[in-house]
């Protein structure tokens, strides 16, 4: 089978490294750029980063891009004039830059996801049929625990699972956002949905999702100890996205959960 020509942005960052890493080993994809928001005048694994450009991405069939929103845009733009499919782990989208997504989605086809672990999407899944199943006799909560480097809080995960809490009533998620702590030891349920963020050392990513009617509690849970499933996870989306339509697709459909 002919490879496929990979570009991953934000190549010095820990995502971008480890997509580096899973691409050099993996026997679908052939990397030829990579790409930084600044000059970089070393090379990284055989190949000299370059800025956001045309140039970057002539010659791909897919960029993978784990950012900053701003970088994330720009790249959006010039896959769009390129005609070329993105993968994008990038999380903290404001309502206006999801919107500009959701248009340049219209043009290329665009999956976007805020965790490409199969298991976080399943809990995903598990969530929002945990509290369809619930209803309204209990509250519910998330808790996440990131490395100390991770500047969104709560993280793209976390909101995926409040989501999935408000899809499973049938609310829209935007109504029922409730309080965002951030390292708090505890923190209280209540009648919207409660966040907790906590950053230290080097952790993967913990997310837990509480159900509690008062009388007892339900927990979901999901722990990563390597990086490396959040890369396979992204190149598993980038292989499945090459033969899609224009459209914003998630992990769901490369899971083909309903």
């Amino acid at each position: 089978m002919k490879k496929i020509n990979l570009s991953i942005t934000g190549c010095l960052g820990r995502m971008g490294q480890q997509l580096i890493k899973s691409s050099k080993v993996s026997q679908n994809f052939k990397l030829v750029s990579i790409t930084e928001n600044e000059i970089i005048n070393k090379k990284i694994s055989s190949l000299k980063p370059q800025l956001n450009s045309e140039n970057a991405f002539k010659n791909v069939n897919v960029i993978i891009d784990f950012t900053v929103p701003k970088c994330t845009l720009e790249v959006l733009k010039i896959a769009s004039k390129l005609k070329k499919r993105v993968v994008i782990g990038t999380t903290g989208f404001s309502k206006k830059e999801e919107k500009l997504i959701r248009k340049y989605s219209r043009k290329i086809p665009i999956l976007k996801a805020g965790n490409m672990s199969l298991g976080v999407n399943l809990l995903v899944y598990l969530t929002e049929i945990a509290s369809k199943s619930l209803g309204g006799n209990f509250l519910s909560k998330v808790f996440e625990v990131h490395h100390r480097h991770k500047k969104d809080h709560p993280s793209g995960t976390a909101l995926m699972l409040g989501k999935g809490i408000a899809d499973g009533k049938n609310k829209n998620f935007g109504t029922i956002i409730g309080k965002k702590y951030f390292n708090k030891k505890s923190f209280p349920y209540s009648k919207k949905i409660n966040f907790n963020s906590l950053r230290k050392g080097k952790a993967v990513g913990e997310h837990e999702v509480r159900f509690s009617s008062g009388k007892e509690i339900i927990t979901l849970n999901h722990e990563a100890f390597d990086r490396a499933l959040y890369s396979e996870g992204a190149l598993t989306a980038a292989k499945w996205l090459i033969n899609k339509k224009p459209g914003l697709y998630s992990m769901r459909n490369v899971l083909n959960f309903k």
